[in-house]
Formats: C-alpha cells, structure tokens, sequence
C-alpha cells in the first residue's frame, strides 16, 4: 500500500485522530459525521474502535510512537468514562506514547459533571475544546445550540477545579443577523473565562443541512461576507492586546508560566502535513504515503470491524483497516502542494525553506517559483525570519488566504 516514492527514512512520529460519532442534538449548521439518539451503540461502536486501534498497530512493523491524541465528533464528551478508559487503555497497550502527550477532548459544555471531568484527567487528558460558539442567546437559537453562556462559565470553572490545565473555546462569526458589536461581546466573554486557546471559525452554511434548507427556501439571509471580514480583524486586534498569538488563520493561543506558547499540538501536525492516524466512522488519515477514508455510517463501521483479527491478512496493509472504504496514494508532486497549502495557513511559522529542501530534496522556489513571486507581488505572501528562511501569509493574505492557496491546487 506505500506510495512508491515515500521512504521508510521519512517516516515520522505520528498523531492519532478517533472519530466519536454521536450527539444528544444536531445542530442546524453542522455538515460533520455526526448522528443523535443512537447511544445505545455506544458500546459496540467502542468495542469496533478497540479493534481498530488494535488492527492499525498490529500492521505495523513496531509499535507505532504517537505524540498527541484527538477525540473529535460528535461530541466525545457523550461516551461514559469506562468506555473513554477502555480506548485509552487499548491505545495505551497497542501504541509507543510518547513523554509530553497531548490527549485533547471536544466537549459540549452543558452536560459536563466534575466527576466525570476528574476522571478524564485522571485517564491522562490533557486538553479539553468546548463548543461555546457565541455568547449571544439569539445566535445560539439560530445555531440550534442547547447550551448559554452561564453553561460555558460553569463547564470552564469545573474543568479548572478537576485539573484540565489547556482550554479552548469555539467561537462561531459571520451568522446570520449577527452584528458587530454582539461579536465583540462574545469575544470579551469568551476571553473572561481566561482561555488558553481560541479556534475562530466563519461560519459556512453548507446543502444538506437545516440552515442550508432554511437559505435555500428563503426563510435565512445570507451571512454578510464584509461584515465577517470586519469581525474577523476586530478579534484580530482584540486578541492581540489580551496577549494571545495568532500563530494559525483560525487559532491562538497564550503563553503559559514558561513562555512555551499553548498551540493545538494535534493540528499542527495535519497543518504540516505530517502523518496521523484517522479511526472511527468517517475518519481520514494520512500515513505511509496513503489517505484513507473510513466508513462514515456507524452501524456499518461496526460490523465492518465486528470479526476477529486476522493475523494473516496484515501483511503490508498498513495504515489500512476493514473499516476503510476509500484510499489513495499520494504522489510526490501532491505531497508538495498539500505542503504548501497546509503550511501556509500558519501565520507565524509559514513554511520554512530548509525543512522544504530537506524533505523533498528541491527547493519550493524551484518547483513553485511562479506563484509564490505572483502572490509576493500581490502582497498576499512574504519572506520573512532569520535569512528569509520562511513562506508565510502577509496580514492581507490571511484576510485573501483562498487566492494564496489556489495557486498551489
């Protein structure tokens, strides 16, 4: 299953993403795997993700060394703590953990106990993401959450007192009817909770969904790309001055008592384009030079994991599993692209010029010389660090990043 032009010598340490596929409610903006009122498969769905773990390792030739652990969804917060204690110990047993492992939680905040969140830390969580999205009551009706502000300030003090020592908070711009001055509002909320972490997004109002349905039929306005671009400078500016860092388009992040800055170390590994693990209903991985695609229906996942594991159907398969539907080796021309295009994103760090050059063996202004001095020209792109070293998005690119990265499709 290798791409033919990926070596074992660059091979990395790896990121494992776990896909938790269910809700109490979907929200009317969420296009995600995600499906509510089916928890009674709650225990097969862990059984069949326990035996996925353990079908990745085993088709490996060692045990497989991964620094940092996501529970995505969903909401990941639904599963019981004796079953998150049988997938991590599961991954535990199966995978070489490394020091320092990050292990990040998502979470709803209005149905968090702090037993239950002792426990979490107590398995070894490290980072919990709460899904506030606004502070605003009407565009929580609108997004069809089930939670207010008063539910996030409690979720926030609970985790505190249970040990979660890295917090992030969700926020959602550019709803519908959503004014400027609500938006500063939730920031200055969301930022009172004193968050180590905010993960900024605009919303997208997708087909197929109940906000979707509700655009299409008249009953919605369309969100307002210039007042979103207004509210996108205005955290910008508000962020900067409480100290947190912009260090990616949609995420920052504050300093904590030794100056490390509290990044997401997960999605810094999908913004480098780096190998993780994906399991789970309708998760995606890259590893070995393959993406892969799981099957996304729950129901079908389990069974599609529910036999034993045969040892003799292992060989070379790796990072395939039975739950895999779709899987495409990457070449080293899409390896490239995806590179930029991922790295870009950082608005710090951007793409440094030796790793490019060590890690493919020419340098990016030889196989993407054009576009880069076009966007240079445009002022989307800058050189910028110690000798030039590193790519990266100029404050007007970050607002224009989608011009950027067409150039590099």
């Amino acid at each position: 299953m290798i791409a033919p032009w990926y070596t074992a010598a660059q091979m990395q340490i790896y990121s494992l993403y776990l896909h938790i596929p269910f809700c109490h409610h979907r929200c009317s903006y969420c296009d995600f795997n995600t499906y509510a009122g089916i928890e009674t498969l709650v225990p097969d769905y862990v059984e069949a993700l326990c035996h996925e773990i353990c079908f990745v390792a085993h088709s490996y030739s060692q045990k497989i060394p991964i620094q940092t652990i996501f529970l995505g969804g969903g909401t990941p917060s639904i599963l019981p703590s004796d079953q998150l204690k049988r997938i991590f110990i599961t991954i535990q047993r199966e995978f070489d953990l490394q020091g320092g492992l990050e292990i990040t939680l998502e979470a709803n905040p209005d149905r968090l106990s702090f037993d239950y969140l002792k426990s979490i830390v107590e398995m070894g969580v490290t980072r919990l993401s709460l899904g506030m999205q606004s502070a605003n009551p009407e565009d929580l009706q609108l997004l069809e959450r089930q939670h207010g502000y008063y539910q996030v300030a409690k979720a926030v003090s609970l985790l505190r007192k249970a040990g979660v020592r890295n917090l992030n908070l969700d926020l959602i711009f550019g709803i519908p009817n959503q004014s400027l001055s609500s938006w500063q509002r939730t920031i200055e909320l969301a930022t009172s909770l004193n968050p180590d972490h905010l993960s900024l997004y605009s919303l997208t109002i997708e087909n197929g969904t109940p906000m979707g349905d509700w655009l299409r039929k008249g009953l919605l306005v369309e969100p307002d790309q210039d007042i979103a671009a207004q509210m996108y400078e205005l955290a910008q500016e508000k962020l900067s001055i409480l100290g947190y860092q912009q260090y990616e388009i949609s995420n920052w992040a504050r300093q904590d008592q030794s100056g490390e800055l509290l990044a997401c170390q997960h999605n810094l590994q999908y913004w480098r384009n780096l190998p993780y693990l994906g399991l789970g209903a309708g998760a995606h991985g890259y590893a070995n030079g393959v993406r892969t695609e799981n099957e996304s229906n729950p129901w079908s996942y389990i069974q599609r994991l529910s036999a034993p594991i045969d040892g003799d159907k292992l060989s070379a398969s790796f990072p395939i599993t039975p739950a895999v539907v779709n899987w495409q080796s990457i070449t080293r021309e899409d390896e490239m692209k995806e590179t930029m295009l991922m790295g870009l994103r950082l608005t710090q760090d951007g793409i440094s010029r030796k790793a490019f050059l060590a890690r493919f063996g020419t340098s990016m202004e030889d196989i993407f010389g054009t576009e880069i001095e076009h966007s240079i020209q445009s002022g989307l792109l800058e050189w910028a660090q110690q000798n030039d070293d590193r790519l990266r998005l100029t404050p007007r690119g970050r607002l224009l990043g989608n011009q950027v990265f067409m150039q590099f499709v």
